[in-house]
Order: C-alpha cells, then sequence, then structure tokens
C-alpha cells in the first residue's frame, strides 16, 4: 500500500515505507512572510501585491480578520493577492469577533496592531489555540499602555481596548520568540517615540526587514531591535514570498534519513535567522548541498539538495534553537536513526506551540520504536533506532502530522497518522507531495 485514506477514521492517511526517494519539489510560500505581507499592507497607504503567497487556513485566518477591520484584499486568479492600503487610520473597530483559527502568529501579531488603534477588539480561536499562553504579549502590550483582558490572565479569547501606547521604552523578552518581538514593534507604531526591543538570543527578522522596507526606522544590533515610527503612514511595498524552511524541513530530514534518497528543493527561503536546521543536520554529517543563491524580494533563496547521509548524534542548544525551533521534532526523528545520543536543550518554547512538541513528538517516535527522554527544556534521542511502522497521532498539530509522514517512509511497514489532514494550517498539497516523491 502507498499513500491512501483510511475509511472510516476520520482524517488519518496511511505512508508506507518507500523504497526510494526522487524528485524535486517547489515547496509552497512562507507562511511567516505571507503572514506579514498582508498585515503590514493592510496598516500601509498604497496597493501592494503579494506572490508565492501560501494559501492555508493559517493565512486565510489572517485575511478574514484584517477584512472584518475594514482591509480590501482582493485574491487574484493567479494564486496573489493585492491588498488596497489606506493607512492606519482607515482600519475601524470590527463588528464582529476576530477568530484566529489555529494562528498563533495571526492572534500575536494582530494583538499588537490593535494595541495600537484606538478601538475595541476582541480575538479567538479554535481550542488548541485557545490554549496556548497569550501573556508573553499581553504583559508587555500591557507595560506599553495597551489595556488587555485574558482568561485567566493568560488565554484567549483577549480583549483589547487600544490606543494608547507609550514608546521610548525598552523592553527585555524572557525568551527570544518572534512573534512576541513583532507584537511589540507592531503596537510601537502607534507611539510617539521609539520602542526597543531586547532578546536573550535573536529570533527570526522577517518583521524587521519588511517594516524598514515600508518606511519605519529599524535598527538591529545584535539582539536589539530599536523601532522608530515614520512620521506617516507605512508604504505599501509588492512582496515575492520564498518557499517556507520549515515546511522544506519535512523534506530535508526524509532525504538524509532514509536510506536511498536523492531530493532537490526549489526556492527555499535562506534567511540567516531561519537556518538554524541545515546547521543541525550538516554537524549530524548530511550529504546537504545549497545551491543557485539569489536574493528573491529582499529574502535570500536557495535550491537545496538532500541524500541519503550516515548520520551522528550533536548536542543542539543555545542560540541555534531559535533559528530551528519548528524544525526540532524533525531533528528529533533524524537523531533516531543517527549513530549515538542526540540531546536537544534551551528548548522552552516547544512546550506552548500547537502542541506541546516535548511530548507529542516523544509519543510519536516512541510508538515507532525510538528511545527518546523527554526533559523540561527538550529531549534526549537515542540513535540506532529501527522504527516499525505504527499509529501516531497529529495532536491537532501541523508539525507533528508531517513527522509521522516522514517517519513512515522510513520506518518497516505502515504509519497510520490521525490528524492528517492538520497539514492544511501550513501545506495544503504535503499528501500529493508525498506521493510524488515515494518510490514502492
Amino acid at each position: 500500500m502507498g499513500i491512501s485514506t483510511v475509511v472510516g477514521a476520520g482524517d488519518a492517511q496511511v505512508a508506507a515505507h518507500a523504497r526510494a526517494l526522487r524528485g524535486e519539489v517547489s515547496v509552497p510560500g512562507d507562511k511567516s512572510i505571507s503572514h506579514r505581507a498582508l498585515m503590514f499592507n493592510a496598516l500601509a497607504r498604497g496597493a501592494a501585491r503579494v506572490d508565492g503567497f501560501l494559501d492555508s487556513a493559517d493565512t486565510r485566518s489572517t485575511i478574514h480578520c484584517l477584512r472584518l477591520m475594514g482591509a480590501t484584499i482582493e485574491e487574484l486568479e493567479d494564486g496573489g493577492v493585492l491588498i488596497h492600503g489606506a493607512g492606519r487610520a482607515a482600519l475601524h473597530e470590527p463588528d464582529d469577533v476576530l477568530d484566529c483559527g489555529n494562528s498563533g502568529t495571526s492572534m500575536r501579531l494582530l494583538a499588537g496592531i490593535l494595541a495600537g488603534l484606538p478601538f475595541l477588539s476582541i480575538l479567538t480561536g479554535d481550542a488548541s489555540l485557545r490554549q496556548r499562553p497569550m501573556d508573553r504579549i499581553a504583559g508587555p502590550l500591557r507595560e506599553m499602555g495597551a489595556r488587555i483582558h485574558a482568561r485567566q490572565e493568560r488565554f484567549a479569547p483577549l480583549v483589547i481596548e487600544g490606543g494608547t501606547v507609550h514608546g521610548g521604552l525598552t523592553m527585555r523578552t524572557p525568551m527570544a520568540s518572534a512573534q512576541v518581538k513583532s507584537a511589540i514593534l507592531l503596537a510601537g507604531l502607534g507611539a510617539d517615540a521609539p520602542t526597543t526591543v531586547v532578546e536573550p538570543a535573536q529570533s527570526r527578522d522577517h518583521t524587521e526587514r519588511m517594516l524598514a522596507a515600508m518606511g519605519a526606522g529599524i535598527e538591529v544590533d545584535g539582539r536589539q531591535v530599536v523601532l522608530t515610527p515614520p512620521s506617516g503612514d507605512l508604504q505599501a511595498v509588492d512582496v515575492r514570498v520564498p518557499g517556507d524552511i520549515s515546511t522544506a524541513a519535512a523534506w530535508m530530514v526524509a532525504g538524509v534519513a532514509h536510506p536511498d534518497a536523492e531530493l532537490r528543493l526549489l526556492g527555499v527561503g535562506m534567511n540567516p535567522s531561519r537556518t538554524g536546521l541545515i546547521d543541525i543536520l550538516r554537524a549530524m554529517g548530511a550529504d546537504l548541498e545549497v545551491e543557485e543563491e539569489r536574493v528573491v524580494g529582499g529574502e535570500p533563496v536557495a535550491d537545496v539538495v538532500v541524500r541519503s547521509s550516515r548520520l551522528r548524534g550533536v548536542e543542539v542548544g543555545g542560540a541555534l534553537v531559535p533559528r530551528a525551533i519548528d524544525e526540532l521534532p524533525l531533528v528529533a526523528l533524524a537523531a533516531c536513526l543517527a549513530e549515538g545520543e542526540t540531546v536537544i536543550r534551551d528548548a522552552e518554547e516547544l512546550v506552548v506551540k500547537e502542541s506541546n512538541r516535548v511530548a507529542t513528538t516523544a509519543e510519536a517516535l516512541r510508538a515507532l520504536g525510538a528511545t527518546v527522554e523527554e526533559r523540561p527544556d527538550g529531549m534526549v534521542v537515542q540513535g540506532g533506532a529501527r522504527l516499525t511502522g505504527a499509529t501516531v497521532r497529529s495532536s491537532g498539530d501541523h508539525r507533528l502530522a508531517m513527522l509521522g509522514a516522514v517517519a513512515g517512509l522510513i520506518a518497516t511497514g505502515e504509519t497510520t497518522v490521525e490528524g492528517a489532514g492538520d497539514v492544511a494550517v501550513s501545506y495544503p498539497a504535503f499528501w500529493s507531495d508525498l506521493g510524488r516523491l515515494r518510490q514502492s
């Protein structure tokens, strides 16, 4: 059996062991950049076209919320998106609750925007998102002057009474999080003085790049970012979205971990704040080449070629973790098949993703026959495992659904992924691409 829907099992797919993996994939557009291109251009003045846009459940949540606030967003027949911005003042109080679905990026970045706008708004999401902590943004935004009410002081729904945001503050975040940093910077657009954010380690910098291109004053000095609001509105900019490296990660790990594989991944975003997985895989001994490097829309892009590799255990921690946070479950999968022990530490952020990715990753890999020790800030994975097909639950997490599918290509027998449709959050064509690359 190759890949099939399991009738009567709800949203399940079966991934069988692949004899070989061959082919090339144009990975879908970067989710982080797609969200930002929508939001920032909705705040700006002028029309902007976004090409390479990721059309997924998460980005549709952002479109839905922005339209309720008065933004004009046109979906084009060629897959592009056209945003007609009239400036921050043109956005208005929504006449309904803003439902962010499963998208943490939508909720956290919109909270920053709404903190600086003079009206009442309510942000909510699905059951999973309502269990993810929002005090990490609510606290800094309150310190800046926003009035935010949260369920149990830390969970959505969030009620935001915006419009009064103070500048001249230095905000020190307890974790390296691009969403927290971005929420603070976006609130700072409505302040009357610069806003400074200092992180313990540098997180992804798509917000800084795009806001600078749109006319905001951005100064970056290592882990410190200073935003000076523009004298008028941001200026709309066209965006060409590169392929999402977090999505390409599934095929990178499949290619290096499978015993007979060669895959070429086209147009992958290579922003230095996002390429931690490449550094980790190379440290593990992966046969991985970066080719055709170029710049597209202000972001570095390249093709990535991966081949079957003999991997070895490594230690992953420190400043490397924010650069690979979404890919760490796949690193753990690669570690199962490496020689020796792999330690993942300093990754407390995994616990508050779409699922507790320490617990759900360990559960999935143990079901397949791996030896994994959970730790509060990561996990320890023993290499040399012989993975055997099993049932893997996504736990409502698109990254875990992809992890189970990739593991199924490598494990003997068949692996059933429950919640397989969760991949639609970031990669609607995932199962189709998997079937095309798999050779039986």
